[in-house]
């Protein structure tokens, strides 16, 4: 066999750091061939070309899948990976050694003190392996080539699906395309989805962590975002309109640390909302006040669903804007000014209706064309934008606050109460004791979110329509397959090799975690499941 070694693993985690797959550039392009043509070495994939399959994930990239299939079964485990990577400009003086993990390694222990207090005992340990894409998470598709390798070799009972994919690490477009692609081998190949694992690093929770962690589910993370547009005046006359600023004030001071997005559940809390980036929509300097700005918020998710997150953020805003009316209007009495207008509070459903009735379907869709087409705008921008052309176009609802979604979402998803998934997290655990003398902790939201987000997806829930109507880009350059990840209705485990530091310049690799500990458990949690 190629790949079941300490070494030969060794080799081919240091031969994809080398495919440098930053995420947005020509390597994450290039990875699912080179992986393709490395997966044509062997027999099996020479005689069964067309079980792997690629799918466009958008913008060049594609998702790869390769399926073991056994002729005594329809039981398939499906593995799941991604193969982009965060830049490395952290790096510095090292980044040209960033991709070359041995000679990086060297590097970091000829010259330990350029590094942080925290990552010197892990260097002189010789424990680890550093590099980009090392922990995050390449070896883990190493773990997945060498059980597909072995499934085959031995014939294993069971199916195994390889399931590769790009852009996990900004809007996981290589894991929304990949679900259209299970559903339709399900079909094709006449299979039974048994079990999603993932091999996501097991994340240190503090720099001093050394404890070893398995997840059965992952956290979720919704971006509830706002447009504020009032109207602009001269700065000698300031209260002859209203800022956007002194508007998104108010609700920035109200959505962040807000305990009504709080959740608890297993006795595991969400981090509370912070806002993640705020937008001026003025370009230019000059002494006019901006009647247009915008914020963007991170929420996380445990079981709310994105109609109920919404529902939390217009009462917010509501209170928020309610209590920047008063306050306002009190400013005006006070300087004898007559105010201008009453702050309205509109969901993007709301905006959109009234600027349909206003403007007919094909001015907005001109209107989003336009926007879209512009390449200097991310998916999160274009949202903004939308919300403040249509906003343009209707002034007469002006001073208004627009509440919208802005992407990627991604659904909380969990496990842990299903038989399946409990009877694989005690085995590992016996496993890894026994063996390794090592103690394993379940963590039952993974929080680094990963794209088990979109499998398994809850098929009694229908508050993600809410999250369809309030994005302003979906259907355009955003969708999310919900109603296919209703059919993959398998639980879900992640159980990979330890690291610290991931999109740091100390990323690194546990060794004996990555090419011992783990391959042995993670065939033994396979081989139970053979019939």
């Amino acid at each position: 066999m190629k790949w079941q070694s300490k070494e030969a693993a060794r080799d081919l985690l240091n031969e994809f750091v080398r495919w440098e797959s930053i995420n947005g550039t020509v390597g994450e392009i290039e990875f699912p061939h080179r992986l393709k043509e490395k997966l044509l070495t062997l027999d099996y994939f020479k005689e069964n070309d067309e079980h792997i399959n690629l799918y466009d994930a958008g913008k060049e990239r594609q998702t790869l899948t390769a399926l073991y299939e056994s002729d005594k079964t329809a039981k398939t485990i499906v593995l799941m990976s991604h193969f982009d990577t965060v830049d490395a400009t952290e790096y510095r003086e090292y980044k040209k050694y960033a991709f070359d993990p041995e000679t990086l390694t060297k590097m970091y222990e000829a010259n330990v003190d350029d590094l942080p207090e925290h990552a010197r005992a892990d260097i002189r340990s010789q424990n680890y392996l550093f590099g980009r894409g090392t922990m995050d998470m390449k070896m883990g598709l190493v773990l997945h080539l060498q059980l597909l390798e072995r499934a085959i070799v031995e014939n294993w009972p069971i199916n195994i699906l390889l399931v590769a994919v790009p852009d996990e690490e900004v809007n996981s477009a290589g894991m929304r395309a990949a679900v259209t692609g299970l559903v339709d081998l399900r079909k094709r190949f006449n299979l039974s989805y048994e079990l999603f694992l993932n091999s996501e690093p097991s994340f240190a929770q503090t720099r001093t962590d050394e404890n070893y962690y398995i997840y059965s589910g992952t956290i979720g993370k919704i971006m509830p975002g706002a447009l504020f547009y009032g109207r602009s005046t001269h700065a000698g006359d300031p209260l002859n309109g209203i800022s956007s600023q002194y508007m998104m004030s108010y609700v920035t001071k109200a959505m962040e640390f807000n305990e009504a997005f709080f959740e608890e559940s297993f006795g595991e809390k969400t981090p509370l909302p912070i806002c993640l980036k705020s937008y001026d929509l003025k370009t230019e300097y000059t002494a006019q006040t901006s009647h247009h700005a915008a914020a963007l918020f991170n929420v996380f998710l445990f079981e709310k669903s994105a109609e109920q997150v919404m529902e939390t953020f217009y009462k917010i805003a509501q209170e928020a804007l309610t209590e920047c009316q008063d306050d306002y209007e009190a400013i005006c009495q006070k300087e004898n000014v007559e105010p201008f207008g009453t702050i309205k509070v509109l969901t993007y459903e709301e905006l959109h209706t009234y600027a349909l009735e206003k403007l007919g379907e094909e001015t907005i869709h001109a209107i989003k064309q336009e926007i879209i087409n512009n390449e200097s705008f991310d998916e999160r921008e274009m949202s903004i934008h939308i919300c403040d052309a249509l906003m343009l176009n209707c002034p007469e609802l002006a001073p208004a606050t627009v509440l919208f979604f802005a992407p990627p979402y991604y659904p909380a998803v969990n496990s842990s109460n299903n038989e399946l998934i409990q009877e694989k997290i005690s085995l590992t655990q016996r496993l890894l004791q026994e063996n390794f003398n090592i103690d394993v902790k379940q963590v039952h939201y993974f929080n680094g979110i990963c794209d088990l987000s979109y499998v398994n997806y809850d098929k009694h829930d229908t508050g993600w329509q809410a999250y369809q109507t309030n994005t302003p880009v979906w259907g355009n350059v955003y969708n999310i397959p919900f109603a296919h990840m209703q059919q993959l209705a398998a639980p879900v485990l992640n159980i990979g090799p330890f690291g610290k530091d991931a999109h740091q310049l100390t990323e690194r690799l546990h060794k004996r975690s990555a090419f011992e500990y783990t391959p042995y458990v993670l065939r033994q949690v396979i081989k139970s499941m053979f019939d």
